[in-house]
């Protein structure tokens, strides 16, 4: 093996260790889906910062069961909190967590 080749090989390394790389995984499954996109872009566009779950059948033509599961991946993944009022829940950004993982993929892959 040449100097120039182990050169090349050695000290390569995960930049993210492995809690951080599960994270990312995860946040960027969870966004991964253009319902979800739609999802986070009304609750992030909206006045008031926060959607009712019952406001998303409509503009994303799915169903409640289908709005509800995409929620729970969303949540899940620390991408939105959610507060019960009455029967509805209320979901807002988590806070800082898209930002986050904008940031955490432009370290990784930097």
């Amino acid at each position: 093996m040449s100097n120039e080749s182990a050169a090349r090989c050695d000290g390569a390394g995960p930049k993210l260790d492995a809690a951080s790389a599960l994270l990312l995984a995860d946040r960027l499954g969870a966004l991964a889906d253009p319902v979800r996109l739609q999802i986070l872009s009304m609750i992030s566009t909206s006045p008031d910062g926060e959607v009712c779950a019952c406001d998303f059948v409509g503009p994303i033509s799915k169903s409640q069961p289908t709005v509800s599961h995409h929620l729970k991946v969303l949540a899940e993944a620390g991408l939105v909190d959610g507060d019960k009022r009455g029967r509805w829940i209320w979901y807002r950004l988590a806070p800082g967590a898209v930002n986050a993982t904008t940031a955490a993929l432009l370290d990784a892959t930097s």
